[in-house]
Parts: structure tokens; C-alpha cells; sequence
């Protein structure tokens, strides 16, 4: 019985232990809180991120990261990027030459902008990059809880690779396709937050179902400029960890960015909408990173700098919405 870590457990990181337990794997689960792993052992169930869905049996919640890391020969990174880098830190001596890293996380780390892959690749052994491997689109860990169809990509540079955690997450409701490029799966996962605040704006300033779309449209183009400037595949962001979890984030009830673009638009402040918030939405920091890349590559990306001015320069929506609307005319 193949033995599997998930560091990290949020409502995605429980959700794909559940995933993964009910195929016979051996799951420990590291979980930060030390209260909760506890209060997980105790009931079977996380009250904190995923309430309501029971932990199976082989599913070991723990708060060691040497007891959840050490001879698994898959790792499931599942921490908010700007937490990765610590965690694997602690991970890394503990991580098998031969073990196998899947980065679940969709953000850029701030200070540094890259992503979770290549933090990844930072802390951990030389011998796993090979084997440092990403899953990403469109999947509400309530939905998949729930066992509701869902369909994401998994990307690795190594074909072999992908086709084994392919095969080891694949479920009947929830199917799971390869992909080799990382950087345009993890950039499409990271960038889609940065649109989803924006439609999210637009909701709550009553702007309508035309504003929502352009801003999809248009946040897409903007994506795979900055993927394609990145080394991305132009493809890749037509495909499930592009368009399709860009559709899903802007539009869905259960987005987390499009929650925090409403409140904003309905005139919240930043700093107290995230105060009440016990999960993270990970396009906050990606703005300031996703912007800051874009004058770095030299790609315009006017979203998602109006969403970056409205988040850290108090820009009021209303004027963001009127530059966007009257900037230079061009063709599509």
C-alpha cells in the first residue's frame, strides 16, 4: 500500500486526503494547528476548513512534519504559497530521494514572485526536481467533497510522471489529465485570482453580466501574455487550469477571491474583509506579485494593475472601472 503525505490542511489539502483514502493509500495528513489536529483525531473531522465531510480511517492527522513526511513516496504540497517555503524547509530532510512532490497550491510567493514549484525546488533535494509535479483547475473543494464531476490537470516534465499521479488521483468523479507545462498550469492556477477579485468588483458594484465577461475575456489575454513572456504555452491557458478555472473562480458562489472582490466592491476595506476570513484568497498577494512581474517582462496587463492600485494604493473601484473602460483604443 503505497504510503502518502499531504502537507497542509486546508479544505483542498483534507479534500484530496479523502480523495486519495478511498483508494486504499495510507494518507497522514500534517496539519498546523495543533488544535485542530487533535479535535481531528478526536471526531474524524475538520471543523475549521471542511465541516460536515468525515476523515476515513486510513487518513492519520498529524503535527509533526517528520511523522508526515518521512517514508512516503508522494507529497502533496497543499499549504498557501506564502507558507510553502517554510514548511518544506522543515520537510525537506525528511523528503525520500525517489518521492514524488505535487504542488496543489495556487498563488506566486510574494517577495520573490516565483512559484510554488519553483520555491519547491529552492529548499528540497537536487534528486526530487525531477519528480516535483503540479495539479491545478477548476475544483471547489466543497464539490469534490461532495463527489460532484470535476476535471483538472496534472503538469510534470516528465510524462512518466504525470501518468503516475494521474493514475493515483484519478476517481470516478474526479478525472484527472497530463500536461507538461508547469509553469503555464501553476501560472494560470495563480493569475486567475487576480481576475476573480476583479469580477468579484465588478458583482458588487452592480456592473452586470457584460462587465463579468469582458473582464474573463480580457483577464485571460492578460494571463497569457505574462504566461507565454514566462515560458508558458499559449495552449495551456485555453485548457482546464486556464479558462477553465478562470470561468469557475469569477463566477462560482463558493470563490473565495470573488467573495473579497464583492465586499470591496460594496465598499469594505482590504484589511478588515481578510480579518474575518479563515481561509486564504490567494489573490491578494498574487496582485502585487502578478503586477510587479508584468513591469518586469514588460507586459501589459491593465486588470490586473487596476486591481493592484485598488488593493494597495486605496484606488477607489469606481475610478479603476472608468480607467479601464476609457484607456487607448486597440484591436482585440
Amino acid at each position: 500500500m503505497e504510503k502518502i503525505s499531504v502537507l497542509g490542511a486546508g479544505s483542498w489539502g483534507t479534500t484530496l486526503a479523502n480523495i486519495l483514502s478511498e483508494k486504499g493509500f495510507d494518507i497522514s495528513l500534517w496539519v498546523r494547528e495543533e488544535d485542530l489536529c487533535q479535535t481531528m483525531l478526536k471526531t474524524r473531522e475538520n471543523v475549521y476548513f471542511l465541516p460536515g465531510i468525515k476523515l476515513a480511517q486510513n487518513i492519520i492527522p498529524t503535527n509533526s512534519i517528520e511523522e508526515a513526511v518521512k517514508d512516503r513516496s508522494l507529497i502533496i504540497c497543499a499549504a498557501p504559497s506564502h507558507g510553502a517555503r517554510e514548511i518544506f524547509k522543515k520537510a525537506a530532510e525528511f523528503v525520500s530521494r525517489d518521492s514524488i512532490v505535487v504542488s496543489v497550491s495556487k498563488g506566486l510567493e510574494l517577495a520573490t514572485h516565483l512559484t510554488v514549484s519553483q520555491v519547491l525546488k529552492e529548499v528540497l533535494p537536487k534528486s526530487t526536481h525531477k519528480n516535483i509535479t503540479v495539479l491545478s483547475g477548476p475544483s471547489f473543494a466543497k464539490e469534490v467533497s461532495l463527489k460532484l464531476p470535476t476535471a483538472v490537470s496534472v503538469a510534470s516534465t516528465k510524462k512518466a510522471t504525470a501518468e503516475k499521479v494521474q493514475k493515483t488521483f484519478n476517481t470516478g468523479y474526479f478525472r484527472v489529465y497530463t500536461n507538461t507545462d508547469i509553469i503555464g498550469v501553476e501560472l494560470g492556477g495563480a493569475l486567475k485570482n487576480v481576475i476573480a477579485i476583479a469580477a468579484g468588483i465588478s458583482d458588487g458594484l452592480g456592473l452586470g453580466m457584460n462587465a463579468r465577461a469582458a473582464l474573463i475575456t480580457r483577464g485571460l489575454a492578460e494571463m497569457a501574455r505574462l504566461g507565454v513572456s514566462m515560458g508558458a504555452k499559449l495552449a495551456t491557458f485555453s485548457g482546464l487550469s486556464g479558462l477553465g478555472d478562470l470561468i469557475l473562480t469569477c463566477t462560482g458562489e463558493l470563490s473565495r477571491n470573488r467573495s473579497v472582490g464583492i465586499m470591496i466592491g460594496k465598499g469594505q476595506k482590504l484589511s478588515d474583509i481578510l480579518s474575518q476570513m479563515k481561509m486564504v484568497a490567494e489573490g491578494v498577494n498574487t496582485a502585487k506579485a502578478a503586477y510587479e512581474l508584468s513591469l518586469r517582462h514588460g507586459v501589459e496587463m491593465p486588470i490586473t494593475e487596476q486591481i493592484y492600485h485598488v488593493l494597495y494604493k486605496h484606488k477607489l473601484p469606481k475610478s479603476a472601472v472608468t480607467e479601464l473602460m476609457t484607456r487607448r483604443l486597440k484591436e482585440e
